[in-house]
């Protein structure tokens, strides 16, 4: 069977236009600071580590029994705070 002819397209250049704007809009990002991963990871393990406790030894430390279920809202917090910081981790 013959093989069909390919058809050259011609580059695109955008508009001089669209180029200067975008040009002024973009912004240089910087990099994390170098304290930032530590956090990262520290706030999901200790949230993670937050509610391991209160399975395990909940009913018997006392400020963990006044706050009851809330104990997972101090946990899945800190994870979800670490997991948002990770998104925006550069």
């Amino acid at each position: 069977m013959p093989k069909s002819k390919v058809r050259k397209k011609s580059v695109y250049t955008p508009p001089e236009e669209a180029l200067r704007a975008r040009g002024a809009q973009a912004k240089v990002l910087q990099p994390s600071p170098r304290w930032y991963a530590p956090l990262m990871v520290a706030l999901m393990l200790i949230g993670l580590l937050w509610i391991v406790v209160y399975y395990v030894a909940g009913d018997r430390i006392p400020f963990m029994v006044s706050l009851s279920a809330w104990n997972f809202a101090i946990g899945f917090g800190a994870m979800v705070a670490g997991l948002i910081m990770s998104m925006r981790w550069r």
